[in-house]
């Protein structure tokens, strides 16, 4: 990528089946700026459980309340914050899903998959802001 800096930003409704519209938004950056597969599949990943993460713990699946997902590509990083209305969350304290006894547990993967397959992960706003970080 040339030294050029795009921003793209999509809202979305608090509604579940809005997640789906997270790939065709992420499938069309990827195509502009010729992101690598390995990158673009680590984005989708990452902006999916964000996205879910705000849509039903964030926003309690309010339709009334919106995600922001604002995506910054510049030189050699990528910078996509994703925001929901909700009060936000302890993130400091969340179990860790890989021991024992969170093992067998359906849920509570999205943070950790997030900080595996990203750079970097900052929460503010109480939780309710995340920044999810790209080099490449």
């Amino acid at each position: 990528m040339s030294a050029q800096v795009v921003s793209e930003q999509l809202c979305l409704k608090s509604q579940p089946a809005n997640i789906t519209l997270i790939e065709p938004f992420v499938e069309e950056l990827r195509q502009r700026l010729h992101i690598a597969d390995e990158l673009y599949g680590n984005m989708l990943v990452c902006l999916t459980e964000a996205v879910n993460n705000a849509i039903w713990h964030g926003n309690q699946a309010d339709p009334h309340k919106e995600v922001t997902i604002v995506i910054r590509a510049e030189h050699h990083s990528l910078c996509c914050c994703v925001r929901d209305q909700g009060k936000g969350f302890d993130y400091n304290n969340l179990p860790d899903p890989t021991s024992p006894e969170h093992i067998e547990e359906i849920g509570g993967r999205g943070v950790f998959l997030m900080k595996q397959l990203s750079d970097m992960v900052i929460f503010s706003n109480d939780g309710s802001s995340v920044e999810i970080q790209f080099k490449w």
